[in-house]
């Protein structure tokens, strides 16, 4: 296949590109500057540039661009340019597509696992309605983004990712090294559902839906399970206590509306992913746990 990316030099980008070269795909990448070769096309979403027929002859494309919301403090201004980077990148790359005369067949849009706000421990799959929260928010506006696609006849599978567990960067890129030094623990009370997913597992989710006939929101989450139990998983397998809890009212302190989906609680399934036929890695806290101090 011809598959184009966007976002190709982030964590799950750069794992993304180096499995479907490897499977023998021809990958372009979308990049923010002039194009040097063939296998890249060059893009501005901040000033709305992109020449459609750069997108001649894909199968395929994976948009997994935007500004990346760990990047705290989160003020206004941030608030405004993790939406705007959202919306403007797809908004450009939807109405790219559907300009074309033969269009890709499928496009696969990034999303998140705060599109359910705060649920406790309610079990949610891809039916739930959305949330109130400001991320929730922004996965509203964020997918419907790809309306202009989805009216061309694209097939469009929104991937409402979970906490992306990877032995560097990532969700656990600030609490891994604490584990290691055995100053980390749960976060709040713990009781909060996480719900995550391995980077393999990830990675071969986007593969699997670049043919599995699936649209619509897709929760690609291996498991979830509560912050204390993901935590104390983890630091077992690093031979550390963790026992440090930084109570909830200082992380609201530290981290602003951020703290939203460290403390929120979202309990997702993955319904419409294993319904498709997925079959994931690391699909409990235990083996998780194992791969990611292995990587």
């Amino acid at each position: 296949m011809d598959i184009v990316i966007a976002g190709s030099h982030g964590l799950i980008g750069t794992a993304l590109t180096a499995e479907l070269r490897d499977r023998g795909h021809r990958i372009r990448r979308l990049v923010r500057r002039p194009a040097q070769g063939p296998d890249e096309v060059s893009w501005d979403p901040r000033a709305g540039r992109l020449d459609a027929q750069d997108l001649r002859g894909a199968d395929a494309v994976v948009n997994l661009a935007g500004t990346n919301i760990g990047d705290w403090p989160l003020t206004g201004a941030r608030k405004r340019e993790v939406l705007a980077s959202r919306t403007r990148s797809t908004t450009l790359l939807a109405e790219a597509l559907a300009s074309l005369d033969t269009p890709p067949t499928v496009l696969l849009q990034a999303s998140g696992i705060g599109a359910y706000g705060d649920r406790g421990d309610v079990v949610v799959d891809e039916s739930e309605p959305l949330g109130q929260t400001f991320f929730a928010g922004v996965v509203r506006h964020w997918e419907a983004s790809t309306q202009a696609a989805e009216a061309a006849g694209i097939r469009v599978a929104h991937l409402r990712t979970g906490i992306v567990l990877a032995p560097r960067g990532g969700a656990l890129g600030r609490l891994l090294p604490l584990l290691r030094l055995g100053l980390g623990g749960p976060l709040g009370t713990g009781r909060q559902f996480w719900s995550w997913i391995t980077l393999p597992d990830e990675v071969g989710a986007i593969v699997h839906l670049l043919e599995a006939p699936v649209h619509g929101p897709v929760n690609l989450v291996g498991s979830a399970t509560t912050n204390a139990e993901l935590t104390r998983a983890l630091a077992a397998e690093l031979h550390r206590p963790a026992v440090l809890q930084p109570p909830a009212w200082a992380l609201r302190l530290v981290l602003g509306d951020l703290s939203q989906e460290v403390l929120g609680s979202v309990r997702a399934s993955p319904a419409k992913l294993l319904a498709s036929g997925f079959a994931p890695r690391h699909p409990d806290v235990g083996s998780a746990a194992r791969y990611v101090p292995q990587g």
